[in-house]
């Protein structure tokens, strides 16, 4: 019997958009830069129609289309960072306040299994970045999916989850910034184990305004 399964579109089409999301969070992609679906489609062996799906999925998160120009990686000034990383902190700070009263003993299981392997990563051992390239991978989106408000995931997951992974990997590649961004999981770990909202959420905002001083101060420096 054969074990050779057909392609799901649904799946290809995820493929192409996490990889081209990877590709602008990772830096490949500078912000401005225009995007030409035929490169892209060349570049990972396929048509052209995956890749022009995927990027109209991030139109406005990571991309901006111009009538008559094309496609182009998006652009933030200072004060769209600034804004975007204020905004961030409250609505994750809630977040981790509801998962502590939400989250299941096995969700907590899974993310403290999550941090083991994040401990282990090349990258983050080195100093060099603290990298979470997938939904599956991200510590945050655990959390926020733990909190079960649909209201608030649709706000973190579909309006500031793309942009906030670009100005992460910015920000855990400051030298000493990957460790403290782990130690600041495990302080928000060690408040949702307890079962206490304030203390999740405390650690929670001190993490991602350490994360905003820390891009704040990387900008200062281009």
């Amino acid at each position: 019997m054969s074990k050779i399964k057909p392609i799901v579109a649904a799946s290809l089409s995820n493929e192409v958009f996490e990889k081209v999301v990877e590709a602008i969070t990772s830096g490949e992609f500078y912000p401005g830069q225009r995007l030409s679906e035929a490169e892209l489609a060349r570049k990972l062996g396929i048509s052209r129609g995956p890749v022009r799906e995927a990027l109209g999925r991030l139109e406005g998160r990571l991309v901006k289309r111009t009538p008559r120009i094309g496609v182009h990686v998006i652009s933030f000034t200072r004060e769209d960072i600034d804004g975007l990383l204020i905004a961030r902190e409250a609505l994750e700070g809630m977040a981790a306040r509801l998962a502590a009263e939400h989250m299941t003993d096995d969700q907590l299981e899974d993310l403290r299994g999550l941090l083991e392997s994040h401990a282990n990563q090349p990258e983050l051992a080195s100093g060099e970045a603290y990298v979470q390239r997938t939904r599956d991978e991200d510590f945050h989106h655990s959390i926020i999916k733990g909190a079960r408000c649909g209201h608030l995931e649709r706000m973190l997951m579909d309006e500031i989850y793309y942009q906030m992974r670009l100005q992460r990997r910015k920000s855990s590649t400051r030298p000493g910034r990957a460790q403290a961004a782990l130690k600041e999981h495990i302080k928000i770990v060690e408040a949702l184990d307890g079962r206490d909202p304030d203390a999740a959420e405390a650690a929670m905002r001190a993490h991602i305004r350490n994360a905003r001083l820390s891009v704040m101060a990387s900008l200062e420096a281009i």
